[in-house]
């Protein structure tokens, strides 16, 4: 059974660091693109990032750019992104997700997905 299950989110400061983790298991992954997307309270699902199944290319929304790196580790079947400098408008529920192609990832056609973790940013 194929499961994504993210880790790492809580309470941080704006202005701080966070490091979520995703790790993927029951099905091979490898060749998938894999990203982050969230959705805060009574708001609609928002992409994050996206990394090619290599980890060669990735793409950020406006929003995160410059502040959040996303990465991935093939041998481990983790994907990490790393928030630096967060606002509080980056508090949301963060779920990491896999997808068929980069294309697939960047149109928000998703195909897998986690239960999701809560990032909280205090000002």
């Amino acid at each position: 059974q194929e499961q994504l299950v993210e880790s790492g989110g809580g309470s941080v400061q704006a202005g701080g660091s966070l490091r979520l983790s995703c790790a993927a298991s029951g099905r091979t992954f490898d060749t998938y693109a894999m990203g982050w997307f969230r959705q805060a309270a009574g708001n609609e699902r928002e992409f994050v990032a996206a990394i090619s199944w290599s980890g060669a290319t990735t793409y950020y929304a406006d929003s995160v750019k410059g502040r959040f790196t996303i990465s991935r580790d093939t041998t481990k079947k983790m994907v990490y992104l790393q928030m630096n400098s967060p606002k509080p408008e980056d508090t949301a529920a963060y779920y990491c997700y896999a997808a068929e192609s980069l294309a697939r990832a960047i149109r928000e056609e998703y195909d897998y997905w986690g239960q999701g973790t809560q990032v909280t940013v205090s000002s």
